[in-house]
């Protein structure tokens, strides 16, 4: 489940930045407006009222090396997860495009969360809360996006290629500048609620980390 999601991010890098250049077409030498709407396809997030703002960016760049550290010992212990987890960089793969990478697995159980930071689709122009908006009008990979409540007053969304919630696996969107997001996956547990509690647990120890706390 864990790689197909990165799957899915990824693709969103390629999917986003494309259709933020497709805004205009020209004919005959003059610059005319593409079929679609520039709010549903421009990864700028002053585009599309839509998108939430976020009003207080966080600076995520030390963990850009280290993003198993984002997730505090004690939260994971609270999940059950050892306290070693394992870290992918950024890559040209796939599976890494989209930024760095930590994964926790409790052995044996299926259970997991993973923490992704989107410094990857950021530096391609498709990063921010409007890429996975401007990625799920386009329905090409995301087909599931929907409003979630805020963490620790930071915009958050759920999404992914289904709404996977009722299965037992939550993903979450963060935004924590206009143009970075980090992502958190949560998966083999019993339901919506048990898997989107422990990816919002995971989400605001994150951004407790991020702050300081």
């Amino acid at each position: 489940m864990f790689r197909s999601k990165l799957g899915v991010l990824a693709v969103v890098v390629t999917v986003s930045a494309g259709l933020t250049t497709a805004c205009t077409t020209t004919t005959g030498g003059t610059a005319s407006p593409s079929t679609a709407s520039s709010s549903a396809v421009s990864g700028s997030p002053s585009a599309d009222p839509e998108v939430p703002k976020v009003s207080a960016p966080l600076d995520a760049s030390k963990y850009v090396t280290d993003t198993c550290a984002l997730v505090p010992k004690d939260v994971l212990a609270s999940l059950g997860m050892p306290e070693a987890g394992t870290f992918q960089p950024k890559g040209d793969t796939l599976f890494t495009k989209a930024g760095p990478t930590c994964a926790w697995k409790i052995s044996g159980q299926g259970i997991g969360v993973l923490v992704s930071l989107g410094t990857g689709s950021r530096d391609a122009g498709s990063g921010g809360l409007a890429g996975l908006y401007a990625a799920y009008r386009a329905k090409t990979v995301i087909r599931f996006l929907e409003h979630a409540p805020d963490v620790d007053g930071y915009p958050a969304v759920y999404w992914g290629p289904l709404d996977e919630r009722p299965m037992g696996s939550c993903g979450i969107g963060v935004g924590i500048a206009d143009d970075l997001t980090f992502d958190v996956y949560a998966q083999g547990y019993q339901g919506a609620d048990d898997s989107c509690g422990a990816a919002n647990q995971v989400a605001s120890s994150v951004i407790k980390t991020l702050k300081g706390a």
